[in-house]
């Protein structure tokens, strides 16, 4: 039997009836914003009709008699004056539309995404904070998560910026494995690539975990505001050290918190060990503290790379010397050695007749010396005294000679850093990736953050001493022979060097600069002069 076709009405009713809607839908918005000032007086005069009954419920009844008689007052002096129920009547309408005006939404906790990661984040540390024997744990798997994240912020992409954390007391927050376990759990857990900064209440079992911003970049070699006997080795963050220096930086100057370095007689730490990876800036850091010791001393470099990193100082007003090779490294250190007791000798003598120091034994004397461990393996091949051994004089006694030493290293050639250069430099450097046990061992104290894979040379860590465990960024200051490198950096260190004694080469020419270029190097010439 053949099927009979539905009726007109049946398969055609449903499309107008969504028609019927979507016209409703459409006259309902449009009466919406025709609408709308209206809309918002009526919900205006709603509040503030609403906040005149509060107030009068919050009336004494002593002094409602009092009151009536007022308002009925000013009602006749409004009613009486020209134009007064008018103005009377704009200002009611104005306080309606500002009292019924729709305001943003303001956002009082984490949304479903933040609130799911929250408790990913919960469950994850529920095996390190909880024990079966603990009759009311703090961590539990399906567990609140609120009763343990006292504070925390996200981003705009929703992910963890602060965050505070409760723990329990038995947990064993003293154990450094204990620590770096809670450590690597919220850095993978809240998202890598980020720098993490972990601050342990031991007392008040809390952990407080803080993403860092990055170090800026934007700061190139140029003269900074210091006294004779600082240096400058970089920046780091603000509240991590009490003083700041002006400096110009890529949008303009600034006040940026520096990691000061002093040297001389009163000097707790006056030699330095710098430490990297290749790339990673040890050798623009050194270039750095030679540009600021020339103005007030005299520099010995000695370059066990032999790459020509410090071509530019050659031949320069206060560079005694730019050492390569093995023979000219070691005429250099032995003389510096001989120096270095000159001064000592002098010195005493002058004191032991009552009379003040010679001056050429106040001028300070920096030994800059790059990579020692490839001149200790040419010397052990060549069969000659290794060029550490002659630090030792400059490194024991240069601090009352004014003599300070700074070496530059690789990591695979700390095995070969002699134990006088260990125990006299107190002052350490890590620059570049490197993983937390290298940092530790070469500063002598682990890191306060967490290191990331990818960082801009010159980024590391400082240490003063005994002193707390900094984040540095040095200030750029490459190679002004170097076509790769920036051109303002490359004039910038240009500015800085000091004139030639001696017609060696041609001092570098930088290519010819734009107006937006040029901000650096008016600027640093503005603080020369």
């Amino acid at each position: 039997m053949a099927r009979r076709p539905l009726p007109r009405i049946l398969t055609s009713g449903s499309d107008r009836i969504a028609r019927s809607r979507e016209i409703a839908r459409t006259a309902a918005d449009s009466a919406t914003d025709v609408l709308h000032p209206l809309i918002t007086i009526s919900r205006g005069l709603r509040r503030l009709a609403a906040t005149g009954r509060a107030k009068w419920a919050a009336t004494p009844k002593e002094q409602r008699g009092p009151t009536l008689f007022m308002v009925a007052a000013c009602v006749l002096v409004v009613a009486l004056i020209p134009y007064g129920p008018l103005l009377a009547l704009v200002t009611v309408m104005g306080a309606a539309a500002w009292k019924g005006r729709e305001r943003p939404v303001v956002k009082t906790g984490p949304d479903d995404a933040e609130l799911a990661r929250l408790q990913g984040l919960y469950e994850a540390l529920v095996p390190y904070f909880s024990v079966p024997d603990d009759p009311a744990p703090l961590y539990a798997h399906a567990g609140a998560w609120s009763d343990v994240f006292a504070d925390h912020a996200f981003d705009e992409n929703g992910r963890l910026t602060r965050l505070r954390i409760k723990y329990p007391a038995y947990f064993t927050d003293g154990e450094p494995a204990s620590r770096a376990r809670i450590e690597h759990v919220l850095h993978a857990k809240s998202g890598r690539g980020r720098e993490y900064r972990f601050v342990w209440d031991e007392e008040g079992n809390q952990l407080d975990m803080t993403v860092l911003a990055a170090l800026p970049t934007t700061i190139a070699a140029q003269r900074f505001v210091t006294a004779p006997g600082e240096t400058v080795l970089g920046f780091t963050d603000e509240d991590a050290v009490q003083r700041t220096v002006p400096v110009v930086a890529g949008d303009g100057e600034e006040d940026a918190p520096a990691v000061v370095w002093r040297t001389g007689p009163r000097s707790q730490e006056p030699h330095l060990l710098v430490v990297g990876r290749p790339g990673s800036g040890a050798s623009s850091l050194l270039r750095s503290i030679a540009l600021q010791a020339l103005p007030h001393g005299d520099v010995l470099i000695v370059e066990g790379a032999g790459a020509g990193e410090y071509a530019c100082l050659t031949g320069r007003a206060g560079v005694l010397a730019v050492e390569c090779g093995l023979s000219g490294a070691l005429a250099s250190l032995e003389w510096a050695a001989h120096e270095t007791e000159r001064r000592l000798v002098a010195a005493n003598r002058a004191r032991q007749a009552g009379q003040p120091a010679p001056e050429d034994t106040k001028r300070p004397l920096w030994i800059l010396l790059d990579r020692p461990s490839v001149l200790s393996y040419l010397a052990a091949a060549d069969d000659r005294p290794d060029p550490q051994t002659l630090l030792q004089v400059p490194l024991r006694h240069g601090r009352a000679a004014q003599v300070t030493v700074v070496v530059a290293e690789q990591f695979d050639g700390l095995d070969a850093i002699g134990e006088a250069v260990r125990a006299h430099t107190r002052a350490r450097v890590v620059l570049g990736p490197a993983a937390p046990d290298l940092v530790e061992s070469a500063l002598g104290a682990a890191p306060p953050t967490t290191p990331t894979p990818d960082v801009p040379p010159g980024r590391g860590y400082a240490r003063l001493g005994t002193g707390p465990v900094l984040r540095l960024q040095t200030p750029a200051t490459p190679d002004p022979y170097d076509d790769a490198a920036p051109d303002p950096h490359r004039r910038a260190v240009t500015a800085l060097l000091p004139p030639r004694t001696s017609a060696l080469a041609p001092d570098p020419v930088p290519p010819q600069e734009s107006e937006s270029e040029s901000t650096a190097e008016h600027a640093i010439v503005r603080a020369e002069g």
